[in-house]
């Protein structure tokens, strides 16, 4: 299909951005129909014109009209009446059907990625593969709300700590979360104040130490 297309745009002076063979091919639209989008895509005019589309794809009226039919079917776009510059209703086309498309696409990728990463930084840290239960513990925390900052910090606690295992990962993380922590910032922000309180005590408790063994007799 893209050796088909390459040579079609060539010929018609179109340009397609990749963002949209994906989403074409994910949808399964069929050459008509996709070369139907790439024209709408293009067109400075948005005003429907199945007579000038027919022309320019150098295709059937009838299989221009079907094609646009099914892009209006699977959502790619819309058909919106308007009026002219003379006040009267014109029919125009609406592509916000293939940018939400688009950005869904998109949105899934970087989703998949960002999965796909964090399994392998749990292998790095861990030193072997991750189990298919330890998949799941980790897609679990993620589903729920638990951000990758919050799950990768907790792995290199674990590991700090020297202990590899998921069950101290997970009460790492439900301790975390039960003092509302939401991101690495606010965990180092309650460490350094535990440091402080307890560095407090300590000249506390040397002051008091220090009275105690002060000889009053001999003041």
């Amino acid at each position: 299909m893209k050796e088909i297309v390459k040579d079609f745009l060539k010929r018609k002076n179109l340009v397609v951005a990749d963002s949209i063979i994906q989403v074409s091919l994910q949808e399964e639209l069929s050459l008509p129909s996709f070369l139907v989008l790439v024209y709408l895509e293009n067109s400075f005019s948005k005003r429907f014109e199945i007579e000038l589309i027919s022309q320019v794809l150098s295709m059937d009226m009838n299989d221009a009209m079907e094609a646009f039919n099914t892009l209006v079917l699977k959502g790619f776009v819309s058909l919106d009446s308007v009026k002219d510059e003379m006040g009267r209703f014109i029919e125009v086309v609406q592509l916000d059907g293939l940018y939400n498309k688009i950005l869904e696409v998109a949105t899934e990728k970087k989703e998949k990625g960002t999965k796909e990463d964090i399994f392998k930084v749990f292998e790095r840290e861990l030193g072997r593969t991750i189990s298919s239960m330890e998949l799941e513990l980790i897609n679990g925390w993620l589903i729920s709300g638990v951000s990758e900052e919050i799950i990768l910090g907790a792995l290199r606690e674990a590991v700090y700590n020297g202990v590899s295992n998921f069950r101290y990962i997970d009460k790492i993380i439900y301790e975390w979360e039960k003092k509302g922590f939401k991101t690495m910032d606010d965990v180092k922000k309650h460490m350094r104040n535990r440091r402080e309180e307890k560095s407090k005590d300590k000249e506390l408790s040397k002051k008091e130490q220090e009275i105690l063994d002060y000889d009053w007799l001999d003041a």
